[in-house]
């Protein structure tokens, strides 16, 4: 499906090593993610994991490099 057609509705998850992801509503969240409180079709949450996924690294290396800083 070209993106431009597409028109469903996503919500943004994350995990517990707080990485973003989108996943289509309806479908079951697979284990181990979470909603982050963020739905809209597939542009908009995409824009809004660009806004608040600013650090890429994984939380658990995150706070490894804090403490070994």
């Amino acid at each position: 499906m070209d993106e431009l057609e597409d028109r469903r509705l996503y919500h943004v998850v994350v995990n517990d090593e707080e990485q973003y992801s989108i996943w289509a509503d309806g479908s079951e969240i697979p284990a181990g993610w979470r909603t982050a409180g963020f739905t809209g079709d597939r542009a908009a949450c995409l824009a809004h994991i660009e806004q608040v996924w600013t650090d890429l690294r994984p939380r658990s290396l995150r706070e490894w490099a804090a403490s070994n800083a």
